[in-house]
């Protein structure tokens, strides 16, 4: 399994303090293969269908079981549809995790809840800003209700880095091959425009607040990018994602604890 795919890239073509040497990101040059244009919108349209199973509110059955029904079916919707376009080759985006990689998941989580608190007080203080409900909702569970919430949380974000980063791709490829674009150009424009799209696909969590959406958690999506565009390996954006939101909900969690005391 290996997220590793080499390929000569010009060092003028590459960013060198975001880019582990000699990796390159998978498909939109035609390595491990080629994927059509058609081919990424097929991807990118069960993108949305994961996406969907797991925001609507489908009627499924009760019981821990069924809550993890959407959860799972988010991320493997699309990497089903990964394999169907590219057989053998779907696990590209999915590298080794070792020492560095873990390292890499808490230093960039880290990273991302010291400058979500920056930028969140900025947009709080200039606009205003809506509480995300949902640590104060976990606080109201018991123990049981809590692990599988936090189990939960495992597949789904995972879920939530594969409808950002294989549009990413998608959007890498058509702006580097279909509108010649430079390759650091089209990562920029693919990284700009997915953070923009998870920001506002929070829209409902968050009542609507444009501003809040597209800053703040756009820009904590750019910060989880990051360790993607650094090692191509979704493990470890993934990674830093479950530790940040874990983080969060645990300080939420202990927060209402110390309030329900005073």
């Amino acid at each position: 399994m290996t997220s590793f795919i080499s390929s000569p890239i010009r060092n003028e073509e590459r960013f060198a303090r975001l880019e582990d040497p000699g990796t390159d990101f998978p498909f939109y040059n035609g390595v491990p293969v080629s994927i059509s244009g058609k081919q990424w919108l097929f991807v990118v349209a069960m993108v949305v269908v994961g996406f969907l199973v797991l925001a609507l509110p489908i009627p499924w059955p009760k019981g821990t079981f069924w809550q993890f029904i959407p959860a799972i079916l988010m991320p493997g919707i699309p990497l089903v549809a990964l394999a169907y376009v590219a057989p053998g080759h779907w696990k590209a985006i999915f590298g080794k995790v070792g020492g560095r990689e873990v390292k890499l998941m808490f230093g960039f989580a880290l990273l991302n809840i010291v400058v979500s608190m920056i930028v969140g007080a900025i947009v709080m203080a200039l606009f205003g800003a809506t509480p995300n409900r949902t640590a104060a909702e976990l606080g109201g569970l018991d123990t049981a209700g809590q692990i599988a919430f936090f189990a939960q949380t495992i597949p789904q974000l995972l879920g939530e880095e594969v409808i950002t980063l294989l549009p990413f791709l998608a959007l890498l490829q058509w702006f580097s091959n279909g509108f010649g674009m430079g390759r650091k150009g089209a990562i920029i424009c693919a990284w700009v425009i997915t953070s923009v799209v998870f920001g506002l696909i929070h829209l409902p969590t968050y009542d609507w607040n444009w501003i809040q959406c597209i800053v703040v958690i756009g820009s904590a999506r750019m910060m989880l990018t990051l360790p993607w565009i650094l090692t191509k390996n979704i493990w470890v954006s993934t990674g830093a994602h479950i530790i940040n939101d874990w983080l969060l909900f645990l300080m939420g969690i202990f927060g209402a604890g110390l309030v329900g005391k005073v």
